[in-house]
């Protein structure tokens, strides 16, 4: 016997009751362990960090990277699957400058860098336990007690060797160039960040200056033009940047009008006449721009009458110039101006901008640095100790005081902030150490075609533009919590050595030792020095850390200290390395997805993985971005605890393709419950109640399928095991769900509907017991498909049809075995014609509906328009059941519509035209009254809860028309509802169950009691 199924579920609960059934017979670790001996399957978990709660995203991600494995491990691999916790940089650090109230690293630095760096390392797990929980209620299976810690002294380890393998490779060094810089974070950013932190429809401000041009550099053709200012105008959206203005920049094959404005002369260029609305203004003359390179013209801010010191970039190094130097700043023809926007002139500032930077380099401009490393003003320019946001305005009005604002407007655009603390990021020339990832471009790219992506778009798409643009990796972080970059620098002679690792380190001459316990943070590492080995002189660290970035990139060797571990150095060997799969969201394709590819890359010329699945971003119910200022957030542990994990699960595997943006929402949940989960429920809580009734016992006996309906169910279910494995061995788990999805809609909506009646009756003859065992395997085997999308509701069927029936089978469905498909069974033809017979049955009914007739009432005919011989042919096989489902007495096929009667309902669908005959004869009529009686009967035991087996007697009065056909009707009527007596009239005692009712204009009275 299985054991008894309510129809009504808390799924909820269920899964409360699954989950401590793991955790007592330890089914994760078996399942592992299980197949210990067999091919090693791979999976990387992207590192999280735990100084925050988990959010739905974090859900999304996981249920993804769940679901492969667990099919792996039933298709016989051993997939021991590590957790990992991402646990250093400026994630963590802003956290805790938030708690402790600090705005800047002055704050930091004040406060002391031991005690701030306790005070992230005691942050990092802080909401650990609720990731845990969350990991766990959601069905995860991963091994979070021998989970990778990037914090972790053997992990920095790790880290220092993937430095010094890149070093002696000479692709470590440390550049000036001009970075993106967080002003808050006071530390550059590596592209990558950068590209996770854009938003659009920034307003900032859209000012056009005029550059006052030295008369004396006016000669040739523009000589002419001395008698009034002459004046370059230039446009930018930072003003900020005008104080460090040392060139302008144009394009010399362009051409450029001079304007008579009056009181002076204004240049731009022809192509932006119009656009800049001065295409009417006064022309008096166009000039090449090559006519206009070497023009000198006059500083907006002389550096010098602002306290500010000055450099000049000679052979790419800053040589500073005397404050008694006489500036000449003039214009440059370059490659980078563009006639798209602005005016054709490019205001040229060396150390904001890169392509600035490079034309300084080239042309051996002038550079000024009037910002400091937080963001604000230096010297004693207008908005000097101001944030430089806030004094573009100032800066702005000064210039507008001295006559060079031509107009000021705003402009919306896209902008780089803080991918962590939203502030405004901003382009600075300084020192940065680099990993040379430009050199190896070339092998990224060719990398990236052995990896397989899913979708496949994203391969040349987004992360395949991502590497042909690629530029060198800035992975110095001047901050604090973080793995240290292991450089040290001589004190004397400026002499650089990079260490890859802790023995390395403790061999150097004059090493001054660690200290106990070991901590290989700051400040303890920046204390550790050694004698300089080319003058003697004394050792110490750079103070950069790294890119949080480069620790999640080097895990695939770090998490096993890799190589001063012996067991590490089979990696390459043993299956764990490359990664079979990884899966993260789209933003990672610049992140984790990013640093994987090009540490392994740069370390072992290959890939660390083979396949990705590439997740869009979770949206709440209207499409729109999540965020807890809108208040549209929606609490994973809220969804789970109302509908249970397995509908979260679900609806984020079928809701969209992997890499689209999925809407969420508890409504949208709710609905997967009861579109889904509900309707399997309700097939196997079918199943178990008539396999309880009739004692059928799956296991002793196995019966021949006798039935086409249960010919096609086996065909359907073998179909299914063939695609949905086809689907999972291609990274496809939404294409796989969504096929289970339509085969559970047939299993309910046509194979249990069109069989009822065969389990309803009593004798249990070979027709009943087909069906049983049709939909026995049915259930068995969809919980095995199921298991890795939906590990709870899998479990519960499976325990309940296989564990009670056989004490020697696997006590888990996650222990079993993957279906495999007999294609023998397979019948295209079949599933074909059966197809058709639903398509047809559909448009049936909607031709009763358009002539308003019941479903209950029986017709004498339909009509099929618009089949091919062939079809016809599988539709004849099938005829009983689309009778049945019409309920008509015959089934014909016509060639066209005009040979239909004309007492017809119609309803076409393309070339496909079905019609009902919607004459009633009396006797059909009659039929059709005593199909009412025995809805009411139906209903009635269900309103006193008679069991389903209950054999009852059923009382009725009614007038002589209808009593004449309850009559002739009776054996029917019994049939249908287990009456062992119709009785005529009803007793005085109370038992009787009753109601009265008018059937098609016939008042009958019914009333039912057990027998």
């Amino acid at each position: 016997m299985f054991q008894p199924v309510s129809s009504r579920v808390n799924f909820g609960e269920l899964e409360e009751k699954t989950l401590a059934l793991w955790a007592e017979k330890d089914v994760f670790k078996r399942s592992v362990e299980n197949r210990k001996n067999n091919r090693r399957f791979t999976m990387y978990e992207g590192p999280p960090t735990a100084n925050g709660k988990p959010g739905i995203h974090h859900v999304l991600s996981r249920v993804f990277k769940d679901v492969i494995p667990r099919y792996k491990v039933m298709k016989g691999f051993y997939a021991p699957r590590i957790g990992g916790w991402d646990t250093h940089g400026l994630p963590v650090e802003l956290e805790v400058e938030k708690a402790l109230g600090f705005k800047s690293k002055t704050d930091i630095e004040r406060y002391g860098i031991a005690e701030f760096n306790q005070k992230c390392r005691e942050s990092v797990f802080k909401y650990v336990q609720d990731w845990n929980a969350l990991t766990e209620r959601i069905g995860y299976w991963v091994d979070l007690d021998n989970a990778y810690v990037t914090m972790n002294n053997s992990y920095i380890e790790s880290g220092w060797w993937v430095v010094k393998q890149l070093w002696d490779k000479g692709l470590i060094y440390q550049g000036h160039k001009v970075t993106p810089h967080c002003p808050r974070c006071g530390t550059s950013l590596s592209s990558h960040e950068v590209a996770l932190g854009y938003e659009e429809h920034t307003e900032d401000p859209s000012v056009y200056i005029k550059f006052r041009i030295s008369p004396n550099s006016l000669q040739g053709t523009l000589s002419a033009f001395k008698n009034k200012p002459f004046s370059l105008l230039a446009w930018t959206t930072t003003p900020w940047t005008l104080p460090a203005n040392t060139a302008l920049a144009i394009c010399d094959s362009a051409e450029y009008a001079v304007l008579d404005m009056g009181e002076e002369y204004l240049v731009l260029a022809a192509a932006r006449l119009e656009a800049n609305g001065l295409q009417a203004a006064h022309e008096v003359g166009r000039v090449k721009g090559s006519d206009l390179v070497g023009l000198k013209y006059l500083p907006l801010f002389n550096p010098f009458e602002y306290e500010m010191s000055v450099a000049r970039l000679e052979n790419g190094e800053l040589v500073v110039v005397p404050a008694t130097t006489s500036l000449d700043y003039h214009v440059i023809a370059t490659d980078y101006v563009s006639m798209d926007d602005g005016t054709g002139i490019v205001h040229t500032a060396p150390a904001y901008g890169e392509v600035d930077y490079e034309s300084g380099k080239k042309y051996g401009l002038y550079f000024i640095h009037h910002v400091d490393l937080q963001g604000k003003i230096t010297g004693t320019y207008p908005g000097a100790g101001k944030f430089v946001k806030t004094a573009d305005p100032l800066i702005t009005q000064e210039l507008k005081h001295r006559g060079l604002l031509f107009k000021s407007e705003t402009i919306h655009h896209t902008y780089p902030f803080c991918w962590r603390c939203g502030t405004p990021l901003l382009y600075f020339a300084k020192q940065s150490w680099y990993i040379r990832t430009t050199a190896c471009r070339e092998a990224l790219i060719s990398g990236n075609e052995s990896i397989n992506w899913y979708p496949e778009h994203i391969k040349h798409g987004r992360f395949g533009d991502w590497l042909q643009n690629n530029v060198d990796w800035a992975f110095s972080r001047e901050r604090y919590w973080g793995t240290p970059i292991p450089v040290w620098r001589c004190q004397t002679c400026q002499s650089t050595d990079c260490i890859g690792g802790l023995a390395e380190l403790q061999g150097k001459p004059g090493f001054s030792g660690f200290k106990d316990p070991l901590d290989l943070h700051r400040p303890y590492v920046d204390d550790i020095t050694y004698e300089c080995t080319q003058c003697h002189g004394e050792m110490k660290r750079v103070t950069d850390v790294i890119d949080c970035w480069f620790d999640s990139g080097a895990m695939p060797v770090a998490q096993y200290h890799y190589p001063f571990d012996p067991d590490s150095l089979n990696i390459f060997t043993d299956g764990r390395f490359p990664a079979d799969y990884i899966c993260e969201a789209v933003d990672q394709t610049r992140g984790w997805f990013y640093s994987l590819h090009a540490l392994s890359t740069l370390l072992f010329n290959r890939p660390s993985y083979e396949n990705v699945i590439c997740l869009g971003h979770i949206l709440d119910e209207k499409g729109e971005k999540m965020s807890k200022s809108k208040g549209n957030v929606v609490l994973p542990e809220t969804v789970i605890g109302k509908y249970g994990a397995d509908a979260v699960r679900w609806y984020l595997f079928t809701a969209s393709p992997a890499g689209n943006a999925r809407r969420f929402s508890e409504k949208l949940v709710s609905e997967v419950t009861r579109s889904f989960m509900s309707t399997l429920w309700n097939v196997y809580s079918f199943f178990i109640l008539y396999a309880n009734i009739d004692k059928y016992q799956p296991s002793m006996e196995k019966y021949p399928t006798v039935s086409e309906l249960d010919r096609w169910i086996l065909s359907e279910l073998n179909q299914l095991i063939k695609e949905v494995t086809s689907d999972l061995d291609s990274y496809d788990p939404v294409a796989a769900a969504r096929a289970i999805e339509i085969f559970v809609d047939y299993l309910s909506n046509w194979y249990v509907r069109r069989s009822r009646r065969r389990f309803w009756k009593s004798e249990s003859d070979a027709d009943k017991l087909s069906a049983y065992s049709a939909l026995y395997e049915c259930l068995v085997k969809v919980s095995k498909l199921l298991a890795p999308f939906l590990p709870f509701l899998a479990e519960e069927i499976y325990r309940n049809m296989i564990c009670s029936v056989d004490p020697q089978a696997p006590d888990s469905v996650h222990l079993t075995d993957y279906p495999v498909a007999d294609e023998s069974l397979i019948d295209n033809e079949l599933s074909s014609a059966m197809r058709l017979a639903m398509k047809v049955s559909s448009i049936g009914r909607a031709a009763r509906a358009q002539a308003g007739i019941k479903v209950r009432q029986p017709l004498a005919e339909a009509f099929i328009v618009g089949v091919a011989p062939s079809e016809q042919a599988g539709l004849e096989k099938l005829a009983d059941s689309v009778i049945d489902e019409l309920n008509v007495k015959r089934l014909s096929f016509v060639s066209n519509v005009a040979d239909l009667p004309e007492n017809s309902a119609t309803v076409t669908e393309g070339t496909l035209s079905v019609a009902i005959d919607k004459t009633l004869t009396q006797e059909l009529a009659d039929e059709g009254l005593v199909r009412e009686i025995t809805h009411r009967l139906q209903g009635l035991r269900r309103n006193a809860n008679f069991e389903i087996a209950d054999s009852i007697i059923t009382y009725f009065e009614a007038d002589e028309h209808a009593e004449r056909v309850i009559s002739i009707w009776q054996d029917y009527i019994q049939r249908e509802t287990l009456s062992t007596n119709l009785v005529k009239g009803f007793p005085d005692d109370g038992t009787v169950t009753s109601e009265s009712y008018k059937l098609e204009g016939h008042i009958v009275n019914l009333g039912v009691k057990k027998a």
